[in-house]
């Protein structure tokens, strides 16, 4: 019968044994969080942030990135597609969504960086904003 001790020496430390194994478990779940790690980077850029969500279709979007009704003076009908992950995320970094003039990207920014759980487009929104290894 096998003690628990034998994965540690006198002192309390580790065997080599047991330091191998670890580094064994390690290096396993490594090589299989890689591939989703890619798979996910990729999905990433293809997800889609409807401005505004289906919800609230119809809205305008404020200069300050707040709904309004439609024809609200200063603000900005909604794009007539969603935004890729992609196009998001380089107009979070200073870039410019596509097909949108300088106010109207920084309103719809605004927007995107205001969603919250539960609206359309949050998750996609939401991963962009993880770190990538």
């Amino acid at each position: 019968m096998r003690d628990e001790t034998d994965d540690q020496t006198p002192e309390g430390t580790p065997t080599r044994r047991r330091v191998l194994a670890i580094g064994a478990v390690g290096a396993s779940a490594v090589v299989s969080i890689r591939p989703a790690l890619a798979q996910t980077i990729g999905s990433v850029s293809q997800c889609e942030i409807p401005v505004p969500d289906p919800a609230r279709a119809g809205s305008f979007i404020a200069a300050d990135g707040t709904l309004v009704a439609p024809g609200t003076a200063g603000a900005f009908a909604p794009p007539g597609r969603p935004f890729k992950g992609e196009d998001v995320k380089r107009a979070l970094a200073g870039g410019q969504l596509p097909g949108t003039t300088p106010d109207s990207n920084r309103a719809y920014v605004q927007y995107i960086r205001r969603l919250q759980r539960g609206q359309g487009g949050f998750t996609c929104f939401a991963s962009l904003q993880m770190p990538r290894a």
